[in-house]
């Protein structure tokens, strides 16, 4: 598929409204996580549905790990030696719990397991954001299965608005507890998003939307960018009315018709807006710039050189773009390009020795003493 400048300014939208809402200048910001969701769902089945031969799985799963995991890997292994170093005991114990759920891409199920209340948690978790990470590795782990069963067909458009439909009424269902984070972080209640988008995907749904004329997909485009902004400044949190009874359904329904239309017509007027160098190249380091973003947020001081609100934020998130660019460089394009180093028995070489240092650095942190440190106890607005 080629590469659709919208779609990555879209990813810049997302990120920054994340940013922004763990710094707490955008109380809707989380919904953001729902258009990364969307589009995720939205590319990947594009790409299963793309060639015309037998879907090659292993292929497709080593593509995504290859993608993935190095800077995930990366961005775990430093935060653990900045938390040894500098950070409070109660930081870091709780990230070495966390770290093998991490590794095995379920560290959402591991919170709900542990009855760790998302909305209200006390700030001590470095790797909170991952539980949406986990939720797109399963996503890609099962999703490719249920195409190669469906075909490449009109089947493939059912069964996603029908999971859709299944994962909304869990959503429905587990929203109305007390403590949301089951609902909020599980991957059946959370898989409308992905759906939807995978829905868009299809051909039928792409054949409708060409057959629309240029001037209405800028007018949508553009009444469905002002509802998403609406969305993310007007939400307040996780007590917004009607949130975990359909409004997170709608905003993702209103992300995935928003994607189509500028995958469909990406040299519009709003494909050029969306599309343009800021939110594009944000978008291009969207996933490193999402990895680092909450450990810094976590670790760094508010306030820090006597900074705080606006300047704190300026500077945490200036961090974040700097440890994303370095990430991106370093570890991201060599592995993605394959890089020599990173191909052949080079590459398994490098592989054996990543994973042997992750592991022995993880093993050789000691762990703090129960109950050391102090927590400072209060609401914590995460994603």
């Amino acid at each position: 598929m080629a590469r659709i400048g919208a779609l990555d300014g879209l990813r810049g939208l997302a990120v920054t409204a994340v940013l922004l809402f763990h710094a707490g200048h955008l109380s809707g910001g989380f919904l953001g996580v729902d258009l990364f969701f969307v589009l995720s769902g939205f590319l990947i089945t594009g790409l299963l549905l793309a060639g015309p031969g037998r879907l090659d799985l292993a292929a497709f799963w080593g593509r995504r790990a290859r993608r993935l995991l190095p800077a995930l890997a990366v961005m775990v292994g430093a935060t653990l030696v900045l938390a040894w170093a500098c950070a409070r005991p109660d930081l870091l114990g709780p990230a070495l719990q966390d770290t093998p759920w991490v590794a095995a891409q379920s560290v959402n199920w591991h919170y709900i397991g542990e009855q760790i209340g998302y909305w209200d948690a006390a700030g001590t978790r470095l790797f909170a954001h991952l539980w949406s990470i986990g939720v797109e590795w399963q996503f890609y782990l099962v999703w490719p299965l249920i195409v190669a069963l469906a075909g490449r067909g009109r089947r493939v458009a059912v069964v996603a608005v029908a999971g859709a439909v299944v994962s909304l009424l869990l959503m429905v269902e587990l929203g109305a507890a007390v403590d949301t984070t089951r609902a909020y972080e599980g991957t059946d209640t959370r898989a409308f998003s992905l759906l939807l988008g995978a829905a868009a995907a299809t051909v039928p749904v792409r054949d409708a939307v060409a057959r629309l004329p240029r001037a209405a997909v800028d007018v949508i485009c553009l009444l469905l960018l002002c509802g998403l902004g609406a969305a993310w400044s007007l939400t307040a949190g996780e007590k917004a009315p009607g949130l975990f009874q359909g409004g997170m359904f709608a905003h993702s329904l209103a992300s995935a018709v928003l994607i189509v239309l500028l995958a469909g017509r990406p040299d519009g007027l709003a494909g050029r807006v969306v599309g343009s160098a800021v939110p594009r190249r944000l978008g291009e380091l969207s996933y490193s710039l999402y990895l680092w973003h909450w450990p810094i947020y976590l670790l760094l001081p508010r306030p820090v050189a006597g900074l705080g609100g606006w300047g704190w934020t300026a500077v945490a998130a200036g961090l974040s773009l700097a440890a994303a660019v370095v990430s991106k460089v370093a570890v991201e394009d060599p592995v993605r390009l394959r890089a020599p180093w990173a191909t052949g028995r080079r590459g398994w070489a490098a592989l054996a020795v990543a994973v042997t240092t992750a592991v022995a650095l993880w093993a050789a942190i000691p762990r703090p003493e129960p109950g050391a440190g102090t927590v400072d106890v209060g609401r914590l607005d995460q994603l």
